[in-house]
């Protein structure tokens, strides 16, 4: 690289270094041995606009390595996007725009949050999918309107991390020529040398996968980085990998040293670096006008860019105006008018019916009208009912299908949707059977915290699985998904509940889970409860009341269980006690109401039974202080679900029992203890 490049290289290293040692906290190695290669990439190839940071055909950059965010703070100031120099002094402060790992949202430019390793390479995997669809779908001859490439820089830990396999195995069998990662191999991690834990061959891995492998052995020629992206860029039908060698903590006393991976330099050591790096002298966070200048070039190729796309696609709403209508709301990222009228309606006569099968009739009433649906399972769509009928898989051959075979990779199945839905203009969603959520549970986290539009769709939702026992039964998944800030998890009753949660999960600006059950139930008739679709939006509400009224004893169930507190409540009435029975799919959509709902809702001073087939704990705010959990603390057993259900306790009789001791009836058993069957 020329001197001015070399200047250009180690102002962004010197203003990483700057961060770290501002807040004396950080990781700074990262940085200082990656700079060369991130250079090379947004210098001469990344196509991006600062003064239009969310265009949509521009490139993708997912900082994978999140803990070296402060090389990307160094790159969203160098190259003018809306990060100024004061942020950058205020890095991993309260309320700054520079927090100690890339939040989306938090400043433009950020594509991802990242930081757990390898989920941004598992959601760039995704990014590049939707690239890939939408050019299917809408490049017409002379109008591509869709063109852009997903870079990632990616670290060790990336790929030692489990995510890391799972994606780069998907994106190879997919032929996703549009994804290029850049491997900083400097071959030390937190421990020591990467010696200790990761001695595989990388490059073979990656080439199994089917990726094009390349390798720049000097980490410090921007030239020889550059020369490498170009045969990624021209590579087209599968995905690359560019390992480039470079040493942790370049140009610092700490160069090759675990030391220099998350602790800041020093003071000392910080100016032993700056010398070494052509820039003496106490000034710190200095950006030399020359090297501004050549950054503005950079973000002036991108406007020209994004110009000319503009261009294009106006001529290709020209040229084609109902596609480009259609491709104009994605981008929007609007649903079509009139998509709620597409939702089915069942009745008593189409049950009964599992939850499951009435969401993939759900799916494939939306899929014609709502075209930006896209997703699929993690080898289950048989059993989790996700396939839209009529649409081909996205494959290689057929990027234009909707239907997508993830593999069993249900890690890089939440991180891949995640990345679909970062990229825009599609809603996708992703399932497998609600036990199996443990194994994506980092990627609905990262969904809630950056509040993606994905939808998750969660089969065989209690012990009503049955035969395949406690290792497919989920008990405790339920309570940790609802944990979980910012994650809408519904459990719908029936069919109707079901199509009402996705209403309501299409509506919402963030992530949503439908929990679903595997087991045939009864369908609740909207003739008979229309008060349905605008219940299961508020959380929970009075699906029967009590005759006679006043209520006596409430009540309350999600799911499956629902049915079963209705054929409690028949029990107890005949007996001449008035229960109502209130369906709650959504339980802190129901806590988030008004006082005044909840209160009509829950009668204060009724006593009131939770039923839910799942650990009683989270439930102590509905129930209240006099109520009761009829739960599950211990897990299920193998036998058919309806004898699991009946075995632990889950009846309508054992319901009215419990209920009636409430309000004074059956004494406890012997060694009663509240919660547990």
């Amino acid at each position: 690289m020329d001197a001015l490049d070399r200047r250009c290289v180690n102002t962004l290293r010197l203003l990483a270094v700057d961060q770290v040692e501002a807040a004396r906290s950080g990781h700074p190695g990262m940085p200082l041995g990656a700079a060369p290669m991130a250079f090379a990439l947004w210098d001469r190839f990344l196509t991006f606009d600062p003064a239009d940071p969310r265009w949509p055909d521009r490139d993708r950059f997912v900082l994978s390595a999140g803990h070296g965010s402060a090389l990307l703070y160094a790159l969203l100031h160098l190259y003018g996007f809306d990060l100024p120099l004061e942020e950058l002094r205020r890095f991993r402060q309260w309320g700054s725009r520079t927090p100690g790992h890339p939040e989306y949202g938090h400043v433009p430019g950020v594509e991802a949050t990242t930081g757990p390793l390898g989920q941004g390479l598992a959601m760039a995997v995704g990014m590049a999918m939707a690239e890939a669809h939408l050019a299917a779908r809408f490049n017409r001859e002379g109008h591509r309107v869709v063109d852009h490439f997903t870079y990632v820089l990616a670290s060790d830990g990336d790929l030692m991390e489990g995510a890391s396999h799972e994606a780069g195995s998907l994106a190879g069998t997919l032929g996703l020529g549009k994804l290029v990662v850049l491997y900083d191999d400097n071959r030390i991690s937190i421990e020591g040398p990467t010696s200790l834990t990761f001695t595989e061959d990388v490059s073979a891995r990656f080439a199994a996968y089917g990726w094009q492998v390349l390798a720049v052995e000097d980490g410090e020629d921007v030239d020889a980085v550059a020369s490498a992206l170009e045969e990624a860029r021209a590579e087209g039908k599968r995905p690359s990998l560019i390992r480039v060698r470079t040493h942790i903590g370049h140009g610092s006393p700490k160069q090759d040293s675990a030391s220099s991976h998350g602790e800041p330099l020093g003071p000392e050591a910080a100016r032993a670096t700056r010398k070494a790096l052509g820039f003496g002298g106490e000034e710190t966070f200095a950006v030399p006008e020359e090297v501004r200048a050549h950054a503005r070039k950079a973000a002036q190729r991108g406007a020209a860019a994004r110009r000319a796309w503009t261009e294009r696609l106006e001529a290709f709403a020209k040229a084609c105006p109902e596609e480009g209508k259609t491709f104009r709301r994605l981008l929007a990222g609007e649903l079509p008018d009139g998509w709620e009228a597409c939702l089915p309606r069942f009745a008593g006569k189409d049950g009964p019916v599992a939850t499951r099968s009435a969401s993939g009739k759900v799916l494939n009433a939306l899929a014609p009208r709502v075209t930006e649906l896209f997703g699929g399972s993690a080898d289950l769509a048989p059993s989790t009912k996700t396939l839209i009928q009529g649409s081909q898989d996205f494959s290689r051959e057929h990027p234009e299908g909707r239907n997508v075979r993830f593999g069993v990779r249900e890690l890089a199945m939440g991180a891949a949707i995640n990345g679909v839905a970062l990229h825009g203009g599609l809603r996708p969603y992703g399932s497998t059977f609600l036990v199996f959520s443990d194994f994506l549970k980092p990627a609905l986290r990262l969904a809630a915290l950056m509040r993606t539009r994905v939808l998750f769709l969660f089969t065989h939702d209690s012990i009503g699985v049955g035969e395949d026992g406690p290792t497919h039964q989920p008990v405790e998944q339920l309570l940790a998904l609802r944990t979980i800030p910012g994650l809408t998890v519904l459990r719908p009753a029936d069919a109707n509940e079901t199509a009402a949660a996705w209403r309501l999960a299409l509506s919402l600006e963030g992530p949503a889970v439908l929990a679903l059950s595997r087991q045939d139930l009864p369908v609740l008739s909207l003739e008979e409860h229309p008060q349905i679709p605008s219940g299961v939006a508020r959380g929970g509400y009075v699906l029967a009341e009590a005759h006679p009224a006043p209520p006596r004893g409430v009540i309350v169930a999600s799911g499956s269980e629902v049915h079963l507190a209705l054929k409690a409540r028949e029990l107890l009435q005949a007996e001449g006690i008035g229960v109502r029975v209130v369906s709650m799919p959504w339980v802190e959509g129901f806590l988030a109401q008004p006082l005044p709902y909840r209160n009509e809702t829950l009668p204060p001073g009724v006593p009131r039974l939770v039923v839910e087939a799942g650990v009683t704990r989270g439930w102590g705010e509905v129930a209240g202080a006099e109520g009761e959990v009829l739960g599950l603390d211990r897990f299920g057993a193998s036998a058919p679900g309806g004898e699991v259900f009946r075995r632990l306790g889950f009846t309508p009789e054992e319901a009215a029992r419990r209920l009636r001791r409430l309000l004074g009836g059956d004494p406890p058993p012997a060694g009663f203890r509240p919660g547990a069957p």
